[in-house]
Formats: structure tokens, sequence, C-alpha cells
């Protein structure tokens, strides 16, 4: 969305930049959910322990996406998911009142944010219909034709987990 100088400045104010060390968490299940992340650089997962404790991964965010656990988020909750850094991060964080204050002051900032969202529920309809109709191997190359990058960044044990098989099933689609 091009922008002059003055606007990218006031709408910049807006946001906090942070910076996260590999490991670190953004949210933990059950705290509060005080920003929506943006990824200025590094990687992200969000993640959901069941009550076994086993990790599922329902995303990956890298350079330029968004991401934090939403319900929490818009409603003002507790966290039913934690985003974890898997690399590095810098993000810009935006909390609700802000997010609010901005697409209030820039209703062009309010159209941008819609178009995110909507990519993003695609993005989730899409994953989910892949879930429910392809096979393990249609979904690793679907992965693999989308997010080229990602394969290089994630270790074989997380994409083999986000793609629901395990790391002897991912294996043999790498030979």
């Amino acid at each position: 969305m091009p922008l002059t100088d003055l606007e990218f400045s006031t709408i910049n104010g807006f946001f906090i930049s942070k910076s996260y060390k590999k490991g670190a968490y953004l949210i933990q299940q059950g705290d509060r959910v005080p920003f929506t992340f943006f990824v200025v650089s590094g990687l992200l997962k969000l993640i959901y322990n069941d009550a076994s404790g086993k990790e599922h991964i329902l995303s990956f965010a890298m350079e330029d996406w968004w991401e934090t656990d939403y319900y929490a988020f818009y409603h003002e909750g507790r966290a039913t998911m934690s985003l974890k850094c898997l690399e590095d991060t810098q993000v810009l964080c935006i909390g609700l009142e802000d997010y609010h204050r901005l697409c209030a002051a820039f209703p062009r900032m309010e159209h941008f944010f819609l178009q995110k969202a909507t990519s993003g529920h695609i993005a989730s309809q899409q994953r989910i219909l892949s879930l429910l109709g392809s096979s393990a191997e249609e979904r690793y190359s679907m992965l693999l034709k989308r997010y080229p990058s990602l394969m290089q960044r994630v270790s074989k044990s997380q994409l083999a987990a986000y793609l629901g098989v395990s790391r002897e099933t991912l294996s043999r689609f790498y030979s």
C-alpha cells in the first residue's frame, strides 16, 4: 500500500518493535494476548498443546506475515495456543486499542488488514481441506510448491508435525 513519508511515520508510531531469541515465546497458552505480530525477520510457529502434552503445529509465520492467537487477541481472553520463535525474530506489535485507533485514523489500513485477514482465512481453509482430502504426499508437495523457502528453515520433525505425518513418512518423500 503506497504511503507518504508522513503517513508511514504516523502509522509506524502505532507499533512497538520487539526482538526475540530462538526458542522464546511471544505468547504462551493461558496467558493474555496483548498483541498481533508482524514478522520483520525470523520465523515463528503457532502451536497447540493438547491435554496429553502433544504439540500440534497450526502454522508457521515468516517475514511479512502476521500471526497471533486471534480469538484471544480480539476477545481479550487467554491464549489457547502458543507462538514460539524458531529463529531469532524481530516483530512489530500492535495492541487491540491501537489497532482500532489506527483503523479509525487510516481507513486504508482497515482495508489493508481486511485483505490480510481474508488471505489468512483462505489459507486456513485450504490447509483444512488438504488435511481432510489430500494424501500426506500431496500435502508435502503443496507445501513445497507454496513455501519452498520454509523447507530450508524448518526441521524435518516440525515439517512432519505440521503435515500430520511421521518423521519416517516425511523422509520417504525426500528420497
